[in-house]
């Protein structure tokens, strides 16, 4: 089945938010944020700042991302959320997704894309997930989330 990458529309919200709430390495706190950042764009997709995108099997939603501009830098993005259907994992979804908010963000004159996440146990996967889409960890802030919870850095320099 042809995967399709478009930008996420308001029809598209409960579907999103119940992938959210099916990836168990999001807590409650998070998700609430994630779909702040939704509404956000939703509301206004060019003022918000934020850019999200939807990944679609068929007539299914299967994934999303959310990426933006990072504030006072000269082409530097922060890649924010993403999320595949559980049911659908391990097909290329979050890989292609990623593959096109870097061509976005390429076309925008970014030239480096940022992702911050957990060094906890449960965000293994998502930790090797960045690091097969070609980023790399650029530093370790000791515990930022909490005594024992790091956040983790990975950069990827994007060619323009």
């Amino acid at each position: 089945m042809t995967l399709h990458i478009r930008f996420m529309t308001k029809k598209d919200k409960p579907t999103v938010v119940r992938i959210l709430r099916d990836t168990t390495e999001f807590k409650p706190m998070e998700i609430a944020v994630a779909v702040e950042v939704i509404d956000s764009y939703l509301r206004d997709p060019v003022g918000s700042g934020y850019h999200i995108i939807v990944a679609e099997m068929g007539s299914r939603l299967v994934g999303y991302l959310a990426y933006g501009a990072a504030p006072l830098t000269e082409g530097t993005w922060d890649i924010y959320w993403a999320a595949v259907s559980r049911e659908d994992r391990g097909q290329g979804i979050g890989s292609a997704l990623m593959s096109h908010a870097e061509d976005e963000i390429k076309k925008a004159r970014g030239r480096l894309a940022v992702i911050e996440t957990s060094s906890k146990p449960e965000y293994e996967r998502t930790r090797r997930f960045h690091r097969k889409t070609g980023y790399e960890l650029a530093c370790t802030v000791k515990d930022f989330y909490a005594p024992g919870d790091d956040k983790l850095i990975f950069l990827k320099k994007l060619e323009l």
